[in-house]
């Protein structure tokens, strides 16, 4: 077992120059690198994860054809999105701690706005379409609350009796 952690060890090595070889600031900035790479990826991940579970509602819904509205799995996968988006912006804002000009800071500005806009927009259409799905839920159980009474109340008889309003064929 400790010959495994050594060999772990070397290649990792290999990866992370040592602070004597590059100095500080290259040991800094190769190891923000390899955080903005993690972060980068992460968001990759989230993206593809959140492509396959809607997919899967996607292709769920079409088999007995269930649903004619398709809100529920554009939230399902906006909320991956805005997550993704979260960890890309994350590591944009990493990157900018070693960008070595202007230019490049710029850039990676103009990125930032771009994709907190998305985030934010994605955001506000998500909470617009849950208060729609909250209301449209509202309204339905409105609708049965109020619809066996006005069935109890056109089936009652004066004498407090209610009929079946479906003929007896017996």
């Amino acid at each position: 077992m400790p010959q495994l952690f050594f060999l772990v060890q070397e290649k990792a090595s290999s990866f992370v120059l040592a602070p004597s070889e590059t100095g500080a600031e290259g040991t800094v900035i190769n190891l923000v690198q390899w955080l903005k790479l993690m972060l980068e990826t992460t968001g990759a991940i989230v993206i593809g994860i959140g492509v396959v579970i809607a997919g899967y509602y996607f292709f769920r819904s079409l088999m007995p054809a269930q649903i004619s509205n398709y809100n529920r799995i554009r939230l399902i996968l906006a909320r991956y999105l805005a997550l993704a988006l979260e960890f890309q912006l994350g590591a944009d804002i990493i990157s900018t701690a070693v960008a070595p000009s202007w230019d490049q800071i710029g850039k990676l500005g103009a990125i930032a706005v771009i994709r907190t806009a998305l985030n934010y927009f994605l955001s506000r259409e998500m909470k617009e379409e849950r208060t729609a799905d909250l209301e449209e839920q509202n309204q339905a159980k409105l609708k049965e609350k109020v619809d066996p009474k006005q069935n109890n109340l056109q089936n009652s008889q004066p004498d407090g009796r209610t009929t079946n309003p479906t003929p007896n064929n017996s």
